[in-house]
């Protein structure tokens, strides 16, 4: 079950029709899920990707900014958004030792598209979060196959969350955790804009989970941890993906990213050292962008554009927190339990979460905190 089918109000602004990214009109997401056991090693990773347009993001490219809140992790393509604020690749979520042969697979895709010797060079998205937990990283089973299979996958509509994708060995407060969607749409009186978020959560401890406010991990700490062995809960990371149909420019994509620290906050999260907690936002709102693989001789020199006013961003900002808090949440709910060997990441089911809300709604519930 999702958030909103447990009755969760999680925030004040109305989902989406699919409470998803994909609520954006054009934006796609695929997964290529990899699980199987090899000579007694335990796979269990994959590939996410987020086509941002209905055609490839070279022809039309999307103004997007990135915020790092805490940089224990890695990301390609990043500085070159940073710099010229366009987007102009699919964006790739996978596990940690896969970032490589990832991206190498998405130029190789481009390469494909291009039929000629063009002089046209491309720097995909790719972002990461650790899974070695419960896969074995250290074989990168991840190839070109599994690349091709999520880019074949992504479509628009529902998104399969939990266990899937580059979410597959994923934990989230010490629950399973993984791929995780939702989306909220502004009224007329402010615009009627969309912004929708997609996380690949693995961060975390349990004691410090919120959700709608109440503290339920204080009432969870007895359900095993994976992390019983390794001593380490909350190691990992989050990488968020925010997306909107609002014009908003760069810089504004850049603040619109930052608010996914409020979402992840809100959850709990967002203090670990060993957490790499990357977010990157886009926007489909001005359209007509130059191709990435322009020919310069006709390129006009200037470029009417469309602006959101920043007195109307503050609903958006407050929008795409609350998709990052949702998107968390289902991410676990989502997930069913999984393990390698000894060790297991037990899901988040609705009735433990439900009874841990209904302690915290106690008036004794808070002696002592």
């Amino acid at each position: 079950m999702r958030a909103c089918e447990l009755g969760l109000q999680l925030g004040f602004k109305t989902p989406g029709p699919f409470n998803a990214i994909t609520d954006i009109l054009g934006v796609r997401v695929g997964h290529c899920t990899i699980k199987d056991e090899i000579a007694g090693k335990h796979i269990r990773t994959g590939v996410t990707i987020i086509e941002p347009r209905s055609c490839s993001a070279r022809l039309q490219p999307c103004f997007a900014g990135v915020h790092v809140l805490n940089g224990n992790g890695d990301a390609t393509g990043l500085e070159w958004i940073r710099e010229a604020g366009l987007l102009t690749t699919p964006i790739a979520l996978t596990n940690t030792h896969s970032v490589g042969v990832v991206r190498d697979a998405l130029i190789a895709l481009e390469r494909e598209e291009l039929h000629d010797d063009s002089t046209y060079w491309c720097m995909p998205v790719v972002m990461e979060t650790y899974d070695g937990i419960l896969n074995d990283i250290w074989g990168q089973h991840v190839n070109t196959s599994h690349v091709r299979a999520a880019q074949a996958n992504a479509q628009s509509g529902p998104v399969q969350e939990g266990a899937v994708g580059g979410g597959t060995g994923m934990i989230c407060h010490e629950f399973k955790g993984g791929i995780g969607t939702s989306s909220r749409k502004l009224s007329s009186e402010f615009g009627g804009y969309s912004v929708g978020a997609l996380v690949q959560a693995n961060h975390g401890k349990r004691e410090e989970l919120r959700v709608a406010s109440f503290p339920v991990g204080r009432f969870m700490t007895n359900i095993i941890s994976p992390f019983s062995q390794y001593n380490s809960p909350g190691m990992g990371s989050i990488v968020v993906v925010l997306a909107t149909d609002a014009p908003l420019l760069p810089h504004q994509c850049q603040r619109l990213a930052q608010r996914a620290s409020i979402g992840i906050a809100r959850t709990g999260g967002g203090t670990e050292d060993s957490s790499g907690d990357i977010f990157l936002a886009f926007s489909t709102g001005n359209n007509d962008l130059a191709p990435a693989d322009y020919n310069r001789k006709n390129l006009p020199f200037t470029k009417s554009l469309t602006m959101l006013n920043n007195d109307y961003i503050s609903h958006l900002l407050s929008a795409a927190a609350e998709c990052v808090e949702e998107a968390i949440i289902n991410a676990m709910l989502a997930a069913e339990p999984m393990s390698r060997g000894d060790i297991t990441a037990p899901a988040l089911s609705a009735d433990i979460l439900l009874q841990a809300l209904s302690m915290c709604n106690s008036p004794k519930s808070y002696q002592g905190f």
